[in-house]
């Protein structure tokens, strides 16, 4: 008698995707709060 069993997903492949997703959001909350940083120090230059 055979069983009929849905295939595992495999784990490994998502996780660089992940990985890079959550990379590029660390990278672009950095670059939103150097650009604030950066408006702020030249309204203040004036």
């Amino acid at each position: 008698m055979t069983t009929h069993r849905a295939p595992k997903p495999a784990a490994s492949p998502s996780q660089p995707v992940e990985r890079a997703l959550m990379a590029g959001l660390v990278l672009a909350v950095l670059a939103g709060v150097g650009w604030i940083a950066g408006m702020i120090y030249t309204v203040m230059g004036w």
